[in-house]
């Protein structure tokens, strides 16, 4: 079978793979490139590139449903409890506050060490959530 002859020129870390491959399957660099260029230019590379290219958009849509979901649970939460806190928390009389403070600033340590050991855990309150919420579906 005639086969045409084309000069292409590749870079040379694109060529040293070329060798690699060849040698490895061994078969010439000819035969590599032209099952590679067949490949590409069929019309099933097209379809299957789509597909893997749909895959993908599919699992980062999924991802940012996640992402959306646990930032709302995230953002009501905080709400709810800025709500709670400022109608339940009467203003100090000033002879109190500078105590307070210090006593706000130790308990501030406490929770940033508790946070810490349950982000280190693998522990979130959105997966707590997610848990809880499951229960309560199955039980109905």
């Amino acid at each position: 079978m005639k086969k045409d002859r084309l000069n292409v020129y590749f870079d040379p870390l694109l060529t040293a793979e070329l060798e690699a491959l060849a040698a490895r399957r061994k078969v010439s660099k000819s035969q590599v490139v032209e099952a590679a260029l067949a490949s590409y230019l069929s019309p099933d590379a097209a379809d299957q590139r789509e597909a893997a290219i749909t895959r993908r958009l599919d699992r980062l849509n999924r991802a940012v449903e996640r992402l959306e979901r646990n930032q709302t649970i995230a953002t009501e939460a905080l709400a709810l409890f800025v709500r709670f806190w400022l109608t339940t928390t009467p203003p100090l009389p000033d002879t109190k506050r500078e105590a307070a403070q210090a006593k706000g600033r130790e308990r501030y340590e406490g929770f940033v060490e508790t946070l810490g050991r349950r982000l280190a855990k693998g522990n979130t309150l959105t997966k707590e959530i997610s848990e809880d919420i499951a229960g309560l579906r199955s039980e109905q």
